[in-house]
C-alpha cells in the first residue's frame, strides 16, 4: 500500500500547482468590494460569455442592470438568470445592433428619455474573424460592431453620462490590437484581399485609440473611458476561428488551452474592476492587461492617428462634431 503513496503526492502536488498556476496566469477575481447601489449599468453583448458573467458581476453588486443585446430571446434568458441567481429584479433587457445604425440611435434615444442616469457604460459585444460580412450600413462586419457601433452609441450617451458624473466607460478590446493597423485608405476593405484576423486586429487597434482620444476629450467632464484586455476565454466569439475543429488541434493543444483560456466567469473580472474599483476613480485613456495597467501598442498611443480615426469615424456613423467632445446625428448619406 505504502508504495502508491509517492506517486499519489507526486500527482497531489503537480495538480495542486497546476491549479494555481492557472489561476495566477489567469489573473484572479476582481479585488475590489465596492457595490454601485443606485447606479444605473449598460452591457453590451450581454447575453453569453463575458457580457453575460459581467453583467452578473455588477447586478450582485446592487446596480440597476441594463443588457444590451441583438437577439432578445437570448437576452431575455440572461436577464432571467441573472435575476434568480443574484436577486436583484433590476435587471432588463433591451434590443441593440450594432451592426445597425438605426437601431443605435433607437436604443440611444430609449435611453435617454427613459432612464434618469447612466453610471456605467460597459461596451463589450465584439465580432471575432467571422467572413468577409457588412453590417446593415455596409461596412466590414468587425470593424463596423467593434469599433463603430460603440463609437456611436457611446457618443449619444455623453450628454447622460456627463449628467451621471461621476461616470465610467469600459471598452473590451484585445491583446489582438498589437498586431493591428489602421488603413485609412481602406478601412472596410473594400479594396484589398480580405482577411479576417487583419481585419479583426485593426478593430481592436480602433477601440484603445478610441478610448485615447475620449478621454482627452472628456477631460474635466468626471467621466472616464478605459480599454481592456480580457484574456482568452471559452466563449462563442471564437466560434469562427476553427481553434477546436479537428481532433489533432484539441488533443496537443489541451493543455495549453486548459492553463491560458478562461472562463467567462474569469475574464469578466477586468471589467467589473474597472467599472467598480475606488482607486481607480479618475483614471482615464489606459489600457490594462486583465487587472494590471499596461502600455498598449505604439500605435495606439499615437495621437495624430487617434484624432484623424475619429474624424473618420464620426463621418462614417453621421456625426456632425463640433468643439469638443458635443457631436449631434445627422443623416447619413445611403
Amino acid at each position: 500500500m505504502s508504495r502508491y503513496v509517492l506517486p499519489v503526492s507526486v500527482l497531489g502536488t503537480v495538480v495542486g500547482g497546476a491549479v494555481l498556476l492557472k489561476d495566477y496566469v489567469a489573473g484572479g477575481a476582481c479585488p475590489s468590494k465596492a457595490t454601485i447601489h443606485g447606479k444605473t449599468v449598460i452591457v453590451t453583448g450581454a447575453n453569453t460569455g463575458i457580457g453575460k458573467q459581467t453583467a452578473l458581476e455588477l447586478a450582485k453588486r446592487g446596480g440597476n442592470i441594463i443588457l444590451a443585446c441583438r437577439d432578445m430571446e437570448k437576452c431575455e434568458a440572461a436577464a432571467k438568470d441573472i435575476r434568480r441567481e443574484t436577486l436583484n429584479h433590476h435587471v432588463n433587457a433591451r434590443h441593440l445592433d450594432l451592426a445597425s445604425l438605426k437601431s443605435i440611435r433607437e436604443f440611444a434615444a430609449k435611453i435617454i428619455a427613459e432612464e434618469e442616469r447612466v453610471d456605467i457604460l460597459v461596451n463589450n459585444a465584439a465580432v471575432m474573424r467571422c467572413p468577409h460580412w457588412t453590417t446593415e450600413d455596409g461596412f466590414e462586419m468587425q470593424f463596423g460592431v467593434n469599433h463603430l457601433g460603440h463609437f456611436l452609441l457611446t457618443n449619444l450617451l455623453l450628454d447622460k453620462l456627463k449628467a451621471s458624473a461621476p461616470s465610467r466607460i469600459i471598452n473590451v478590446s484585445s491583446l489582438a490590437h498589437v498586431a493591428g493597423h489602421i488603413d485609412f485608405d481602406d478601412l472596410n476593405w473594400r479594396e484589398r484581399k480580405y482577411n479576417t484576423k487583419a481585419a479583426y486586429c485593426q478593430s481592436k487597434l480602433a477601440v484603445v485609440l478610441f478610448t485615447r482620444e475620449l478621454s482627452r476629450r472628456l477631460h474635466g467632464s468626471g467621466v472616464t473611458v478605459n480599454a481592456l484586455h480580457p484574456g482568452v476565454a471559452r466563449t462563442e466569439l471564437g466560434r469562427h476561428t476553427g481553434m477546436h475543429s479537428s481532433a489533432f488541434s484539441s488533443f496537443t493543444l489541451g493543455p495549453i488551452f486548459w492553463l491560458l483560456v478562461k472562463s467567462p466567469q474569469l475574464a469578466a473580472q477586468p471589467s467589473t474592476y474597472l467599472a467598480v474599483a475606488e482607486e481607480l476613480e479618475g483614471v482615464s485613456g489606459k489600457y490594462f492587461d486583465g487587472l494590471k495597467e499596461k502600455a498598449p501598442a505604439p500605435e495606439a498611443e499615437d495621437d495624430e492617428v487617434a484624432q484623424r480615426l475619429w474624424a473618420e469615424s464620426a463621418r462614417l456613423v453621421g456625426l456632425e462634431v463640433s468643439h469638443g467632445s458635443s457631436v449631434k446625428a445627422q443623416s447619413l448619406p445611403r
